[in-house]
């Protein structure tokens, strides 16, 4: 009997559930960069446990490269979160709905530095920019569209 309760008792802890943390994201920029801060600023006040390292730009370049990111999708800062990449000015809400869909990707990329996406806020104005998609393939696909505002 007393067995029988332990095993019951183990049985349902393992399928209690488990409150989810915010997830750890690691930022790789170069030093200097403001936007990069002002984005990793953001990321931090939705809650995500950010660490960042300064690179040399070769260096931060091959570390995009190893990580999926082709020189159409690129932007100044790279970040890896729970095994995706994260290029550039990617807003909070994509990540978030990328970490609960969980594709078959490399990642999400914002290419350039589009004014008005997260840290590149200039008052109410917003370039229009589209966040993409990275297949493992390595084509891309319009993952949200962010219209332009004036």
């Amino acid at each position: 009997m007393r067995k029988l309760f332990l095993v019951l008792v183990i049985m349902s802890l393992s399928s209690a559930p488990v409150l989810a943390e915010p997830a750890g994201m690691d930022v790789r920029k170069t030093a200097g960069c403001g936007c990069c801060v002002a984005w990793i600023g953001q990321m931090k006040q939705s809650g995500y446990a950010v660490r960042s390292q300064n690179m040399a730009f070769g260096d931060l370049t091959r570390f995009k490269k190893t990580h999926g990111i082709g020189e159409k999708q690129a932007s100044c800062h790279t970040a890896r979160i729970a095994g995706y990449t994260i290029e550039g000015h990617v807003p909070i809400r994509e990540i978030r709905r990328l970490l609960k869909e969980k594709p078959d990707a490399i990642g999400l990329a914002v290419p350039g530095m589009p004014v008005g996406s997260p840290g590149m806020e200039d008052g109410t104005t917003r370039d229009a920019f589209n966040v993409l998609l990275i297949r493992k393939n390595g084509m891309t696909e319009v993952y949200a569209r962010y219209p332009a505002r004036r």
